[in-house]
């Protein structure tokens, strides 16, 4: 699942690489991971022209996730996106992606145990998992 070749690809890279260093003590790590997320955001939201694209929707909730693990008291939640972030790196496993693919306006299939279990325990897809998951 590695692309060298895709930008979006690179950016989680660095954006992780970031994260880790916030986590080893270098709190800078934290505020440039959020951002290097905010041009991620703008870059794709000015490629796809659409506030409502998904992958546009995947940074939106990225960069939440980071805005409310900024406080001090807060930090421990920087673990989740850092563990995250490596996985969709490493193995193209990305779970902002697969839980932004719930939300109702993302999919066609009614909410459901089954839904949840073929979204979170299925194997990284190549490209959007909104098209892998929510068709029935």
């Amino acid at each position: 699942m590695i692309d060298y070749n895709d930008l979006g690809w690179r950016y989680w890279l660095v954006t992780v690489i970031l994260l880790t260093l916030g986590i080893l003590g270098e709190p800078t790590g934290f505020v440039l991971a959020i951002g290097l997320t905010i041009i991620q955001l703008i870059h794709f939201l000015f490629n796809e022209r659409n506030i409502t694209s998904f992958p546009v929707q995947v940074r939106i909730g990225y960069l939440l996730l980071l805005i409310i693990s900024l406080p001090a008291p807060m930090q421990i939640l920087f673990w989740i996106p850092c563990i995250g972030t490596w996985a969709q790196v490493i193995f193209g496993y990305c779970t902002m992606a697969r839980l932004v693919s719930l939300l109702p306006w993302n999919r066609v299939e009614p909410f459901s145990l089954k839904l949840l279990m073929k979204t979170f325990l299925s194997r990284p897809v190549k490209g959007s998992v909104k098209h892998a998951f929510s068709t029935p």
